[in-house]
């Protein structure tokens, strides 16, 4: 995975008032932890931040005033409504070290024509090199038939890659389709001709 570097300015403010002067500047206030090091608040380029996180588990190498660090994002605080970033916590990371982390589970193909596939998630944990994090694991699902369940265990994941979730979690499953029930105009002219036939035969 290829890193996203992104300018980082060291922040001495904090508390909402701050926080809301930095947003208004189209910045976002950061906190940048781990290997037992002292919290670093950072504030960083709002339109980078958000271009970065488009990418799941993207590899930030943050570089500034006195930081010169590799982070991935491990919590992100989002407008409800605009849905720009207001905060993000920055995890540190050295190259060659094992991380934990959640990488999207996607399906190609199509199940059995009388099958319904039921993906019960959608994300899987993983632990894999941070400078190495998988972009995802897909899951072959053509023909499958109905009943069929594959589990976190039987995923086949991209190198270099463990699973760190419940072996026995079940990712997807196979059920049949749900009979339809008869649309309420044909409900209707049904039962109009069963009224006529019991007429006819009375008569």
């Amino acid at each position: 995975m290829s890193e996203v570097r992104i300018a980082a300015e060291p922040r001495s403010e904090f508390g909402k008032g701050a926080a809301r002067k930095i947003r208004r500047a189209d910045k976002v206030p950061a906190v940048l932890y781990g290997h037992g090091i002292d919290p670093k608040h950072l504030t960083l380029p709002g339109h980078e931040v958000l271009l970065a996180l488009r990418t799941p588990n993207v590899l930030i190498r943050l570089q500034g005033e006195g930081v010169d660090e590799l982070a991935l994002p491990k919590g992100v605080q989002r407008d409800p409504i605009k849905g720009f970033v207001e905060h993000v916590d920055l995890l540190l990371v050295k190259r060659g070290e094992k991380v934990t982390v959640e990488i999207p589970v996607t399906t190609v193909g199509d199940v059995h024509t009388d099958g319904l596939l039921d993906q019960q998630l959608v994300s899987i944990a993983v632990e894999a090199e941070a400078t190495h994090i998988p972009t995802g694991v897909e899951v072959d699902v053509e023909g499958l038939e109905i009943g069929t369940a594959i589990t976190a265990a039987q995923l086949s994941l991209p190198k270099g890659a463990t699973l760190a979730a419940d072996p026995e979690a079940v990712v997807l499953q196979v059920s049949a389709k749900p009979v339809e029930a008869p649309e309420e105009g044909e409900e209707a002219a049904e039962a109009a001709a069963e009224g006529e036939t019991a007429e006819a035969a009375a008569e």
